[in-house]
């Protein structure tokens, strides 16, 4: 029976992977839901900040979506009000179908949250001892909950750390056990703000494969707000986007990345330009550039479909260049998330 439950979820959680972003799939369980979200800030005075501006999205049971955006787009703000932290001016915010801000406080049993990373934690207890603590306040102290802990330590290398105070461990493992200390509480909603922030690579990798494993094996519903764009295009499905506290892309990750995927190239030349280069390759390719390198001349151009490639290389045949390198520029979300801000920014 334990396998076909794990089957069973593991279907869900590879099928929400697979969603467009925008309206819920039929039968799915939608587990937060923010409508028209608005929230300002003022100093005392006359001026005023709108730190959140008539944002809406959901996030569904079983999906991993990235909230990503500028210092001061609002990302943190939001996820504040969804904790009931914060009290928006307008609008609604639903966990699991219940009014979030009529439901406090027995709605907060079905969130945990990590915010400013180890902070979150009580230094002078143990790593066993935080996470009795912060389970027991959502009333999670069962044995077979105590057990589930263990398991955690386990899948988090924390095992042999259980019993050392949290001040004594490297800033990985305080980390780590912020994360532990969330999933603990066994909640179907988890924010997750800045998780990897001032790990090693190492470290990092492995936090981030483990958030896959829990989301398909678990079937909980995770919203990552990240600057890290390796840690958004790894692990999330979808990805939510503001910008002066808006909502400005709500998309699935792979369709984001097809969407900015570019046919960019570098070729480097043999030697100096060949004389009337550039002016030749901008009567094709607008953005066509040419300079220097120390190993001869670097081209770059972006093609607007396959077979530009063919004129592209007739191109520098026939003014007798000689190719001694070509590259592709592969589109990353670092990238898509760079463009979409610079285009909001203009729009501004």
């Amino acid at each position: 029976m334990p396998d076909t439950i794990h089957r069973a979820r593991l279907q869900r959680a590879i099928l929400a992977q697979d969603c467009t972003g925008g309206a819920s799939r039929l039968g799915t369980t939608i587990a937060l839901e923010v409508e028209s979200l608005t929230k300002t800030f003022r100093d005392g005075g006359r001026k005023s900040v709108r730190a959140v501006d008539n944002a809406t999205f959901h996030v569904e049971e079983g999906e991993v979506v990235g909230l990503l955006g500028p210092n001061g787009a609002g990302k943190t703000t939001t996820i504040k009000c969804a904790l009931g932290l914060m009290r928006p001016d307008s609008g609604r915010i639903r966990v699991f179908g219940e009014d979030a801000q009529a439901g406090y406080p027995g709605i907060l049993r079905k969130m945990s949250a990590v915010l400013e990373g180890s902070r979150n934690l009580y230094w002078r207890l143990t790593v066993w001892e935080n996470i009795l603590f912060f389970s027991a306040l959502h009333g999670v102290a069962s044995s077979e909950d105590k057990a589930y802990f263990n398991h955690l330590l386990n899948l988090f290398s924390l095992e042999d750390k259980r019993d050392v105070e949290v001040r004594k461990l490297s800033q990985g493992m305080k980390q780590k056990t912020s994360v532990v200390c969330a999933l603990a509480r066994r909640t179907p909603l988890v924010f997750l703000d800045e998780p990897t922030l001032g790990l090693d690579v190492e470290t990092s990798l492995e936090l981030r494969a483990l958030l896959k494993q829990l989301a398909i094996e678990e079937d909980r519903a995770f919203v990552v707000s990240s600057h890290d764009m390796d840690v958004i295009q790894d692990v999330c499905g979808r990805v939510i986007i503001m910008s002066q506290g808006r909502v400005v892309v709500d998309d699935r990750v792979n369709s984001l990345m097809n969407l900015f995927r570019t046919k960019a190239y570098r070729i480097v030349l043999r030697g100096s330009a060949p004389a009337g280069l550039e002016e030749r390759l901008r009567q094709e390719f607008a953005d066509a550039s040419v300079g220097g390198v120390d190993s001869g001349t670097e081209v770059r151009v972006t093609l607007s479909e396959d077979d530009d490639i063919y004129r592209l290389m007739d191109i520098l045949r026939g003014l007798d260049g000689v190719i001694d390198e070509i590259s592709h520029e592969e589109i990353d979300m670092e990238k898509v998330y760079l463009e979409i801000v610079r285009k909001e920014r203009e729009r501004s």
